[in-house]
């Protein structure tokens, strides 16, 4: 694979006093349709497609059933693995993901079968409330606790880390913080970074599940955008208890993270935040 960026030729207009425009080549990150099968005793199911940045598919697949609501173990997602998806000189555009569940993991009913942008995660659900659902794994409070100080500073870490964006300044991150020392120290134990910040979430996500690590006690989500609704939903089906973003909430990611027992930090910036839910996992 290897297709996270492409060099496309550019224009570059400089706009001084001569007005110059310049030839140059551009990094661009790519985005592609990934098409999310589930087998079945017939055959398969198309459960979704989404677009993405090729990479970490199968943490991204696994993260998508668990914020789904499909799978919370491990051992439910028996395999996963590249299948059809061929261009026009018959190779494998490895765009075609197939799950193998435990057999006694029920199949969804229907799958969304419909087109899923790279900008949102929850499009195709019938309504609000068939995401407003109680998951497996609870952010109820597991004693984790912070210093305002290590909020503010995971910003910068996340940045510091995203290789991609330093080269084509067109993807979102998302980093998963192990908090320690009483909440004075944070590891990074996973980055991922994408065209679409539902889909770094679940590439940490399933990052997490295949590593046996659900649900994600102690831990703080920072990512690189806003913190919407789909954020809070997917942190919480996965047991993290923090999700921080660099930019805004939205009015219902508020509102379900208070439902739900996440701590919401919005603003995050170097220099100070905004805790919109769960402030008593902060340290004064």
């Amino acid at each position: 694979m290897g297709r996270l960026s492409q060099r496309r030729k550019v224009h570059k207009y400089v706009l001084d006093s001569e007005h110059r425009v310049r030839n140059k080549e551009d990094v661009l990150a790519v985005e592609e349709p990934l098409e999310i099968r589930l087998a079945t005793p017939g055959g398969a199911l198309t459960y979704s497609v989404t677009m993405r940045t090729p990479g970490d598919d199968f943490d991204l697949v696994a993260g998508f059933l668990v914020s789904e609501g499909v799978v919370w173990e491990p051992g439910q997602l028996v395999s996963e693995r590249f299948c059809g998806g061929e261009d026009a000189d018959g190779l494998q555009t490895f765009n075609v993901v197939q799950a193998q569940l435990r057999p006694d993991v029920a199949l969804p009913e229907t799958g969304r079968n419909v087109y899923t942008s790279s900008s949102c995660g929850i499009c195709g659900t019938d309504s609000i409330e068939s995401v407003r659902r109680a998951g497996h794994h609870s952010p109820a409070d597991d004693g984790v606790r912070l210093l305002p100080e290590l909020v503010a500073g995971l910003p910068a870490r996340l940045r510091e880390a995203q290789a991609l964006f330093e080269k084509t300044g067109g993807v979102h991150a998302a980093g998963l913080f192990r908090v320690g020392d009483g909440g004075t120290s944070a590891e990074l134990l996973c980055l991922r970074e994408d065209v679409g910040r539902h889909n770094a979430v679940d590439k940490v996500v399933g990052w997490a599940l295949r590593s046996g690590l659900l649900p994600l006690e102690g831990t703080v989500l920072q990512v690189s955008g806003r913190a919407s609704f789909e954020l809070v939903q997917k942190a919480a089906m996965a047991g993290i208890p923090v999700l921080a973003a660099v930019s805004a909430p939205s009015s219902l990611a508020v509102e379900l993270a208070e439902e739900s027992g996440v701590t919401l930090v919005g603003f995050s910036r170097g220099t100070g935040f905004n805790v919109y839910a769960g402030h008593e996992r902060l340290l004064s």
